[in-house]
């Protein structure tokens, strides 16, 4: 595992630690436990500047699925790089910002951190992934990650509200772009991004390659709010202003920003690209600069300010492609790539600002108790340092000390009305002219944000607390990002070659010539070119709006209302929500009868039209078939038999024991069959099968006539039947028309070459096919839970006197002195012969799963001969936590193999010399297996003992 590896897994173990310790010294101030891992991360990827400007680009991987091409593979290039930066950076002035914002007394601040380390994790997966699969992981991540933080403050309508559509939107795009991501695999055969780039040639005219770029960029639009998916990000500033600050103005919206500049060097040649992204951003710069100047609340107009600049990033990053569109036509690209080149800088520049401002918002809530303009005003005079920050951000969004990239923007728009291909001729003028519009908006929204809340009149009335200023941990991380911006600003030539040119240079790979490097220089200074001109016209027409702005009644009567496209979403929901209410209830009437109906009645109906509709005669290839002996006739006659009987039966004892019988028998046949694995695994089954029965029937009322009705009985033979005869001719042509060689061969062959041992069935639940056993126990889980918590919801109802209980009833406890005295004995030997078959399973018949059923045979044994109170005083045991403990060492086996640079769940084995036992084997899938026993007993005793409890 590498250093990259370790800086992606930091955050998700110190989510892991944090609450831990904070639990254990609670007088501190949970984001001090934090707020080393950010630093430190920083600190490592400021160190790893000097070598990716240098051209050395690192990579790393580790095998996880490699048989499906999926590998966890980090790449850290120039792109990379600047965004893990950004995550790292502004996550750590983010978490010292928060401990004072965040008060330990009122606030659970041990799952926001959580979360908060969750989505800094997903996101330096996002941007240091190579392999698209691994990328889509991290993606969604970041979207649950982000709904829990913007939901953070629960107990309002609000914030529920904003979580619910960030999440649909998002992972609506995020859906999207999963498709678009299977479709390049289609056509490349890799999930690898830089594979992938190297096949361009290939695929430029496949069928499948315009809906894959599609796909992808709706995923992008979604995350980085572009119109018209933008309107999930103005009701995410519920969010507390410490997630709005990391979240909504420096990572996560940008991460829709990063996957458009990470497939350019894929799709920027194809004009439909450029037409879309450069389109789309424009259309998003306009719609958001004319929407924010209009909000009367501090952080609904950084809301919109952002959806602005994020349009600005994209419109950049479109009007860049055009340099691929030259380099392919073998003419001069360097002038259009100057776009990319802004794209990065005023990204950076826009982390660096936004995050500023949306702290300034912060402060002025936290100290005045409001962020409405209306009754803000003369801040100035009692908040000078947060004034100072916000005077920096502020005109570092107008465009003034962040000239430069807006300087950089409009050359890029003015440099549109030179191209003479994709039918610019037409629409060229649109760019300069839209972009300056925008800028007007945008420097007029920025005065308002920074004079109607620091200048004029202090309107103490209107303020909930008494203004001061805030406290220094407070006030040190919007002054340390409003000092970058004003360096950035005098000083750009510092992020020339260390940051902007690596990054250009994973967005158009290839373009300088080989071995060269882009000429980035930012100058101050250009005499009076066109730029300079569309600046100071921004400025004059800016400057007289907002002398006219407080003048302008219709401006005043301006509402933040939900909008068009709002109202579309809320109509939307609401419609699908009452057709799924509609459709469900007309199928979920309660009754698990009817349920079982359709499932089988849709499994009967799928597999026959499969077999029926295949076109051709399926062979069954009966008279390959082994003959049927006389033992294996009797042994199925009295199944059907007892069968048969099951639903004749009078009571529902009666019905057990049939049902029991048909276990049993069954056990049989797997002896005849010569499997004592399988064969001891029904047996024990059945056995606590049997235990749940008796458990689940004594609280279920006597049976009705309906039940034993004919009508009744017939539907339920119908189904029987149906579902009997297609599972069986199923079988019989799945063996008759095999295209392949049987694989039972290879796990002869490889048992105990491969995986050291002799018992090929319990090497390949543990070691073959250990990732399907560790789903399996983690499936029982979580059936377990849902028992506990539907028994313990309806205890709850009866201890709230919502429903009186049907009747009062202990686990069953035997009087009977025979079964008590035989117990006391038979309780060792069954755990005895529990603990041969775990320690034995790897070389003879038994294991793990077959271990814990016995083991938890005896507990059930010794409770219902001496009482669950005298089992708890015996086996003082958890078992819900022990199921936890046994699912972890499962996993914790698996992901131990990273270690060794081997796939997920890699066992290996060895021979050692033990004192006393001589000469052992020994292998790690034993401890897998131990972990297996320790679910199995787990849930087993947790459903048996939460259905037995009193209700």
């Amino acid at each position: 595992m590498s250093l990259l590896h370790a800086a992606i897994i930091t955050p998700f173990a110190l989510a892991l630690l944090a609450p831990l310790l904070y639990r254990r010294m609670r007088r501190i101030h949970a984001g001090w436990f934090v707020l080393p891992g950010p630093i430190v991360l920083f600190a490592f990827f400021l160190s790893r500047i000097p070598a990716v400007a240098a051209g050395g680009n690192r990579a790393a991987t580790v095998p996880w699925i490699p048989s499906l091409g999926i590998d966890l593979t980090v790449y850290l290039d120039g792109l990379g790089l600047l965004f893990a930066l950004l995550i790292t950076g502004i996550g750590s002035l983010v978490v010292l910002y928060s401990i004072y914002y965040l008060d330990q007394t009122k606030e659970a601040l041990a799952p926001f951190y959580v979360y908060l380390l969750l989505f800094m994790g997903a996101m330096l997966g996002v941007v240091l992934s190579d392999n698209l699969m691994v990328l889509y992981g991290f993606w969604e991540l970041t979207s649950i990650a982000s709904f829990l933080l913007i939901a953070f403050w629960h107990q309002r309508a609000k914030s529920k509200y904003g979580a619910q559509k960030s999440m649909l939107i998002t992972v609506f795009g995020g859906f999207a772009m999963f498709a678009g991501f299977l479709l390049l695999y289609m056509m490349t055969g890799t999930f690898s991004l830089r594979e992938i780039a190297g096949q361009l040639e290939g695929i430029a005219s496949h069928k499948l390659f315009l809906p894959a770029m599609l796909l992808m960029l709706l995923g992008a639009f979604t995350k980085s709010a572009q119109f018209p998916f933008h309107i999930w990000l103005p009701d995410a500033m519920e969010a507390p202003t410490p997630v709005s600050a990391y979240l909504h103005s420096a990572t996560m919206v940008k991460a829709g920003l990063y996957l458009v500049a990470r497939f350019s060097p894929i799709f920027a040649g194809r004009a439909e690209w450029f037409w879309i992204v450069s389109g789309l951003g424009l259309v998003t710069l306009l719609y958001g600069s004319y929407r924010a100047f209009q909000q009367k609340d501090l952080k609904a107009m950084l809301a919109f300010s952002t959806i602005s600049q994020l349009g600005l990033i994209m419109c950049l990053l479109g009007l860049g492609s055009a340099s691929a569109y030259h380099l392919q036509a073998g003419t001069n690209p360097l002038i259009y790539a100057k776009a990319t080149m802004a794209a990065v800088f005023h990204l950076i520049n826009h982390a660096v600002f936004k995050g500023t401002l949306f702290m300034v918002a912060g402060i002025v809530d936290h100290e005045t108790g409001t962020r409405d303009i209306r009754k803000l005003g003369g801040l100035m005079a009692v908040m000078p340092v947060t004034f100072s920050a916000a005077l920096a951000g502020t005109f570092a969004m107008a465009g003034l000390n962040g000239f430069l990239s807006k300087e950089m923007f409009f050359t890029a728009a003015l440099n549109a009305l030179r191209m003479d291909f994709w039918n610019m001729r037409t629409w060229s003028l649109a760019f300069p002219a839209i972009a300056w519009i925008a800028s007007v908006f945008t420097f007029l929204y920025s005065m308002i944000l920074l004079f109607r809340t620091f200048t004029g009149r202090l309107q103490a009335a209107k303020l909930k607390r008494e203004p001061h200023e805030a406290p220094l941990g407070m006030l040190i991380p919007p002054v340390v990002l409003a000092s970058l911006a004003v360096t950035f600003g005098l000083f750009p030539n510092l992020l020339s070659y260390s940051l902007i040119e690596p990054a250009m240079s994973s967005i158009l790979p290839g373009l300088p010539g080989q071995g060269e490097r882009y000429l980035v220089s930012i100058d101050l200074w250009h005499g009076f070119t066109p730029e300079l001109r569309m600046t100071i016209g921004v400025v004059a027409v800016g400057t007289v709006l907002y002398r006219l702005y407080g003048r302008l009644d219709a401006i005043h009567r301006l509402q933040a209302s939900p909008g068009a496209l709002n109202r579309m979403y809320d109509r939307g929901l609401r419609a699908l929500e009452s057709a799924a209410h509609r459709l469900t209830g007309a199928y979920m009437t309660g009754s698990v009868r009817r349920y079982l109906l359709y499932i089988f009645t849709f499994m009967i109906a799928a597999l026959a039209l499969a077999m029926l509709g295949s076109g051709r005669m399926i062979r069954y290839a009966m008279s390959e078939l082994a003959p049927v002996s006389l033992y294996e006739t009797v042994i199925v006659a009295v199944m059907i038999v007892a069968a048969m009987a099951v639903p004749l039966a009078r009571t529902r004892l009666a019905a057990i024991i049939f049902t029991g019988a048909i276990g049993y028998m069954v056990t049989l046949l797997f002896v005849l069959f010569r499997a004592p694995d399988l064969a001891l695994t029904q047996m024990i089954v059945e056995t606590v099968s049997v235990t749940l029965f008796l458990l689940c029937f004594f609280h279920l009322p006597k049976l009705s006539k309906e039940m034993t009705a004919l009508r009744f009985k017939l539907a339920n033979a119908v189904i029987a039947v149906g579902v009997g005869a297609v599972v069986t001719f199923l079988a019989l042509g799945a063996a008759g028309e095999r295209k392949f060689p049987s694989i039972s061969d290879f796990f002869l062959a490889e048992s105990y070459r491969s995986a050291g041992g002799k018992n090929v069935v319990n090497v390949i639940l543990v070691d073959f096919r250990g990732f399907d056993t560790m789903l399996e126990i983690v499936v029982l889980g979580i059936a377990s839970l849902g028992i506990y918590a539907m028994i313990k919801l309806q205890m709850d109802s009866h201890a709230m006197g919502l429903r009186a209980p049907a009747r009062n009833f202990r686990y069953p406890r035997s009087n009977d002195v025979i079964l008590r005295t035989i117990s006391k004995v038979a309780i060792f030997i069954i755990l005895t012969f529990s603990f041969y078959l775990f320690f034995a399973g790897h070389n003879e018949p038994g294991g793990g799963f077959i271990g814990a059923l016995m083991t938890a045979a005896a507990f059930v044994l010794l409770s219902i001969a001496f009482g669950m109170n005298m089992f708890h005083l015996v086996v003082p045991v958890d078992f819900r936590k022990a199921m936890a403990f046994g699912l972890l060492t499962a996993f914790l086996t698996g992901i131990g193999s990273f270690v060794f640079g081997a796939p997920f769940l890699s066992h290996t084995f060895g021979h050692f010399h033990l004192p006393l036992l001589g000469e052992t084997e020994l292998a790690t899938a034993t401890l897998f297996d131990f972990g297996v026993y320790l679910a199995v007993v787990g849930v087993a005793m947790s459903i048996i003992f939460t259905i037995g409890r009193d209700i």
